[in-house]
Parts: structure tokens; sequence; C-alpha cells
């Protein structure tokens, strides 16, 4: 194992914040991109629902 305890696993030799706040950043951004596009993915298909009913 290249780590000898957790804790010198979450450091990292140092750089242990750069490592787990890139991480960090990249799990939000892909969170917030996925809810979006499944609340813009509704939105449309609510409106195609109702311009097909209107129809």
């Amino acid at each position: 194992m290249a780590f000898d305890s957790l804790t010198a696993f979450l450091a990292m030799g140092n750089y242990g914040a750069y490592v787990w706040s890139a991480y960090g950043i990249s799990f939000v951004a892909i969170a917030v991109i996925t809810l979006r596009s499944v609340l813009k993915g509704r939105k449309v298909r609510a409106e195609l629902r109702q311009r097909y009913l209107r129809d």
C-alpha cells in the first residue's frame, strides 16, 4: 500500500488540500450540470406536452 495510514492518505504528501478540493469542485460542478439538465428536460417535456394537447 502506498500510504501507511488514513491520515497520510488524506494529506497526500502535503498536497491533500489541492487534490481533495479539486475532487470537491469537480463533484459539485458535475452535480450542478446534471441537476440543471434534468430540470431543463422536465421543462421541455412539459412544454411539448402542452403544445401537443393544445393542437
